[in-house]
Protein backbone atom coordinates (compact mmCIF):
# COMPACT_ATOMS: atom_id res chain seq x y z
CA UNK A 1 0.00 0.00 0.00
CA UNK A 2 1.39 3.15 -0.96
CA UNK A 3 1.39 6.45 0.85
CA UNK A 4 -1.30 8.14 -0.79
CA UNK A 5 -3.62 4.86 -0.92
CA UNK A 6 -3.32 4.85 2.90
CA UNK A 7 -3.79 8.76 2.86
CA UNK A 8 -6.81 8.16 0.47
CA UNK A 9 -7.97 5.15 3.12
CA UNK A 10 -8.05 7.38 5.89
CA UNK A 11 -9.47 10.10 4.48
CA UNK A 12 -12.26 8.02 3.19
CA UNK A 13 -13.07 6.54 6.33
CA UNK A 14 -13.42 9.95 8.48
CA UNK A 15 -15.92 10.47 5.86
CA UNK A 16 -17.32 7.80 5.26
CA UNK A 17 -17.82 7.61 9.61
CA UNK A 18 -19.51 11.00 9.35
CA UNK A 19 -21.53 10.54 6.45
CA UNK A 20 -23.16 7.40 7.54
CA UNK A 21 -23.54 8.99 10.85
CA UNK A 22 -25.26 12.44 9.61
CA UNK A 23 -27.05 11.67 6.47
CA UNK A 24 -28.29 7.97 6.50
CA UNK A 25 -31.36 7.75 7.59
CA UNK A 26 -31.73 3.72 6.99
CA UNK A 27 -32.91 2.05 10.48
CA UNK A 28 -31.32 -1.22 10.17
CA UNK A 29 -27.98 0.09 10.25
CA UNK A 30 -26.96 -0.79 13.49
CA UNK A 31 -24.27 0.43 16.06
CA UNK A 32 -21.59 0.08 13.87
CA UNK A 33 -17.83 1.60 12.72
CA UNK A 34 -15.84 1.67 10.22
CA UNK A 35 -12.29 -0.64 10.90
CA UNK A 36 -10.38 0.28 7.58
CA UNK A 37 -10.12 1.08 4.25
CA UNK A 38 -8.59 -0.56 1.54
CA UNK A 39 -8.35 1.51 -1.65
CA UNK A 40 -6.95 0.46 -5.09
CA UNK A 41 -3.41 2.08 -6.73
CA UNK A 42 -5.77 3.70 -8.88
CA UNK A 43 -8.08 4.98 -6.42
CA UNK A 44 -11.30 3.73 -8.56
CA UNK A 45 -12.30 1.16 -6.08
CA UNK A 46 -12.66 1.13 -2.12
CA UNK A 47 -13.21 -1.50 -0.12
CA UNK A 48 -14.52 -0.62 3.72
CA UNK A 49 -14.27 -2.59 6.81
CA UNK A 50 -17.18 -2.44 9.17
CA UNK A 51 -17.24 -3.94 12.15
CA UNK A 52 -21.10 -4.27 13.73
CA UNK A 53 -22.00 -4.58 17.48
CA UNK A 54 -24.74 -7.16 17.76
CA UNK A 55 -25.71 -10.24 16.70
CA UNK A 56 -25.58 -11.93 13.05
CA UNK A 57 -29.07 -10.46 11.88
CA UNK A 58 -27.77 -7.46 12.99
CA UNK A 59 -24.85 -7.44 11.13
CA UNK A 60 -25.83 -8.70 7.56
CA UNK A 61 -28.95 -5.86 7.99
CA UNK A 62 -26.38 -2.98 8.42
CA UNK A 63 -24.43 -4.92 5.87
CA UNK A 64 -27.58 -4.87 3.19
CA UNK A 65 -28.31 -0.95 4.00
CA UNK A 66 -25.32 0.24 3.74
CA UNK A 67 -24.49 -1.54 0.07
CA UNK A 68 -27.98 -0.24 -0.72
CA UNK A 69 -26.95 3.29 0.69
CA UNK A 70 -23.59 3.29 -1.47
CA UNK A 71 -24.62 5.90 -4.17
CA UNK A 72 -26.12 7.95 -1.88
CA UNK A 73 -23.24 7.60 -0.33
CA UNK A 74 -20.58 8.42 -2.84
CA UNK A 75 -22.79 11.58 -4.31
CA UNK A 76 -22.09 12.93 -0.45
CA UNK A 77 -18.13 12.29 -0.75
CA UNK A 78 -18.00 14.28 -3.81
CA UNK A 79 -18.56 17.64 -2.73
CA UNK A 80 -15.65 16.59 0.35
CA UNK A 81 -12.94 15.06 -1.24
CA UNK A 82 -10.73 16.80 -3.86
CA UNK A 83 -10.37 13.85 -6.10
CA UNK A 84 -11.53 13.76 -9.82
CA UNK A 85 -12.97 10.77 -9.24
CA UNK A 86 -14.75 9.45 -6.09
CA UNK A 87 -14.49 5.49 -5.82
CA UNK A 88 -17.11 2.91 -6.00
CA UNK A 89 -17.79 1.97 -2.82
CA UNK A 90 -17.81 -1.61 -1.46
CA UNK A 91 -19.02 -2.62 2.17
CA UNK A 92 -17.33 -6.12 4.28
CA UNK A 93 -18.05 -7.11 7.38
CA UNK A 94 -14.97 -7.41 9.43
CA UNK A 95 -14.70 -9.54 12.46
CA UNK A 96 -11.14 -9.42 13.30
CA UNK A 97 -12.26 -7.73 16.92
CA UNK A 98 -14.24 -11.39 17.28
CA UNK A 99 -11.32 -13.12 16.51
CA UNK A 100 -8.68 -11.13 18.77
CA UNK A 101 -11.64 -11.57 21.90
CA UNK A 102 -11.56 -15.31 20.93
CA UNK A 103 -7.75 -15.30 20.84
CA UNK A 104 -7.91 -13.36 24.22
CA UNK A 105 -10.15 -15.96 25.94
CA UNK A 106 -8.10 -18.83 24.97
CA UNK A 107 -4.80 -17.25 26.44
CA UNK A 108 -6.44 -16.14 29.45
CA UNK A 109 -8.52 -19.62 29.81
CA UNK A 110 -4.23 -20.96 29.72
CA UNK A 111 -3.14 -21.78 33.19
CA UNK A 112 0.30 -21.76 32.88
CA UNK A 113 2.47 -22.31 36.05
CA UNK A 114 5.56 -20.43 36.92
CA UNK A 115 8.95 -21.99 36.01
CA UNK A 116 10.89 -23.14 38.83
CA UNK A 117 14.21 -23.61 38.58
CA UNK A 118 15.29 -27.06 38.40
CA UNK A 119 15.66 -29.28 42.05
CA UNK A 120 19.34 -28.63 42.96
CA UNK A 121 20.02 -30.35 46.42
CA UNK A 122 23.82 -28.47 47.03
CA UNK A 123 22.20 -25.60 46.38
CA UNK A 124 21.11 -23.26 49.45
CA UNK A 125 17.67 -22.26 49.30
CA UNK A 126 18.48 -18.32 49.75
CA UNK A 127 20.52 -18.21 47.12
CA UNK A 128 16.97 -18.89 44.68
CA UNK A 129 15.62 -15.59 43.37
Amino acid sequence: MTRRTRQVGDLLREELDDIIRREVKDPRIGFMSITEVEVTPDLRHARAFISVLGNEEERAETLKALRSAAGFIRHHLKPRLRMRQIPDLEFRDDRSMEHAERISRVLGGLHLEPRLPPDNPTQDPSEIR
